[in-house]
């Protein structure tokens, strides 16, 4: 096929199609629009009321994505006794403006979570709620559910106190500059000159950071890189795919988000209520991760173990750092999603096998995540002396139908990475690549191009392949209405994972 052939791809007409064919509801219905309309801003302003405290003189400070208006949280934090940092994360009250059962719950309960398609987001709750009113932006007085917890000398946590509290941030920093300046590739940030105290406020946040993760590196997280694109667009064409850098400042949020989230957990845990948790269990394919590391000549335990795998990825991060992403990609794929399932009182938790901890659960993004909204309202009934809001069976079925619809929305994107794909790829059929396969079962075989980073199906194929192992492809066809990039293999199969040249590379976010 011309190139001329998929000019006209209408990206976001294919995203708003995949959206329902994998059961999600692109739209606001006129009833939610009109609840959200009515929603009145002063619902917040409890400076002052019984059992919530006025926080808004701190110097709180946000880090995210330079256009990111939901902000769910934001952070501060002081050196306290004995060489403890102790930190405040801020989530914002999503459940003062949703109340359980109304429309605007109802529809965000119905899709889940926002999906991002990477040429339109679709939120889970309407832009005057998510992006505004119920967002932690700059200036704006909030409420707030405070976490509290200390950061001891080791890097290991000591849960603090949850409370409501009225905040303001003050400024809100972006990832890729604050990354650069904390890793000496870039000047600090422009706010640090106008808001005295915002440079020590983020290096003392970073140091925090970094004692967190030293810690959980020895308890057995594993360290593992995502290699999702993400699509430049001129005039609505999409012209280049880009695998976005993961920096410090980003591995900061991550770990006081996990910090953050635990401590919820513990917090409903001793309180005695129902609650749901996020889990990664034992690896569905222990022995396929055995014979990984037995290509490296490494042997892992016969019994799944965190802390063997962590030390096995270090290893091959170290000596390998350019195919890294290619090695999580296939740990990933062999470990299994990660799921949400709700535990009674008392019970043992399930636990989460990739960050090599039992109590997990997910409490710091109510914008965009609708499970997030359920352990608010739990979080609140606890502060409030309430019984629980929801009964156990609805919190058995939130818990599925979450997982269900987290599934499917990384189903969508991942659909729209293939579509962006497939346009990146037009007028280069009958060309050859070097690639990884990134998955061989009953359901196809399927190969990542070294370049550009995009994966497609083996259409024919008399060589039998494994995850991990690295091929030569010739690209046959594209199809990106369907997602569809065809590839067939060229040449014998090799082993996977060469050394190459070294090069840094950079974290993932948590899940």
């Amino acid at each position: 096929m011309s190139r001329s052939a998929y000019d006209d791809v209408d990206v976001n007409k294919i995203a708003r199609d995949a959206m329902c064919r994998y059961g999600f509801d692109p739209d606001f219905s006129a009833l939610v629009k009109q609840q959200v309309k009515a929603v009145r801003e002063d619902l917040q302003d409890a400076a002052g009321v019984d059992g919530v405290r006025d926080l808004r003189g701190l110097l709180w400070s946000s880090i995210d994505n330079a256009d990111s208006l939901d902000l769910d949280q934001i952070e501060y934090c002081e050196r306290g006794p004995r060489q403890e940092i102790l930190i405040k994360v801020a989530i914002a009250d999503v459940d003062l403006f949703v109340p359980k059962g109304s429309p605007v719950d109802q529809r965000a309960a119905n899709n889940g979570t926002s999906v991002y398609t990477g040429v339109e987001t679709f939120p889970m709750l309407p832009d005057r709620l998510s992006t505004d009113i119920s967002s932690l932006c700059p200036g704006g007085e909030r409420m707030a559910v405070v976490i509290e917890f200390a950061v001891l000398s080791n890097g290991s946590i000591r849960q603090g106190d949850i409370y409501r509290a009225m905040v303001i941030n003050k400024v809100k920093l972006v990832y890729e500059e604050v990354g650069a300046w904390l890793e000496a590739r870039g000047p600090a940030p422009e706010a640090f000159a106008h808001i005295p105290g915002l440079e020590e406020q983020v290096r003392l946040q970073d140091e925090a950071a970094e004692r967190l993760k030293t810690f959980r590196m020895d308890q057995g997280a594993l360290d593992l890189e995502s290699l999702e694109t993400k699509a430049i667009k001129e005039d609505g064409v999409v012209v280049a795919l880009v695998l976005p850098q993961e920096n410090r400042a980003q591995y900061v949020i991550e770990n006081f988000m996990i910090a953050a989230n635990r401590t919820v957990m513990d917090r409903l845990s001793k309180a005695g209520v129902m609650v749901i948790q996020r889990v990664v269990r034992i690896p569905k394919d222990w022995p396929g991760i055995m014979k990984v590391a037995a290509e490296f000549h490494e042997a892992l335990p016969l019994e799944p173990s965190a802390k063997a795998l962590s030390v096995f990825l270090l290893k091959r991060k170290a000596a390998d750092p350019l195919r890294f992403p290619d090695l999580s990609l296939t740990i990933v794929k062999l470990m299994g999603p990660g799921e949400y399932e709700m535990l009674e009182p008392g019970k043992p938790p399930i636990g989460h096998f990739g960050l090599a901890i039992s109590d997990y659960t997910h409490a710091t993004a109510p914008n965009r995540r609708y499970v997030d909204v359920i352990i608010q309202r739990l979080i609140k009934a606890v502060i409030f002396g309430r019984s629980c809001p929801y009964t156990r069976k609805e919190l058995v079925e939130h818990a599925a139908w979450c997982t269900d619809r987290d599934k499917a929305s990384k189903k969508v994107e991942r659909f729209m990475r293939k579509v962006e794909a497939a346009l990146i790829l037009r007028g280069r059929v009958g060309e050859e690549f070097e690639g990884i396969v990134t998955g061989a079962s009953e359901k196809g075989t399927y190969v990542r191009l070294t370049e550009p980073p995009v994966e497609g199906r083996v259409v024919q194929s008399g060589v039998r392949m494994s995850v991990g192992q690295k091929v030569n492809v010739r690209l046959t066809d594209i199809n990106p209405y369907e997602g569809h990039i065809d590839l067939v293999p060229v040449g014998a199969v090799r082993s996977g994972f060469p050394r190459p040249p070294v090069r840094k590379t950079r974290r993932p976010r948590y899940s």
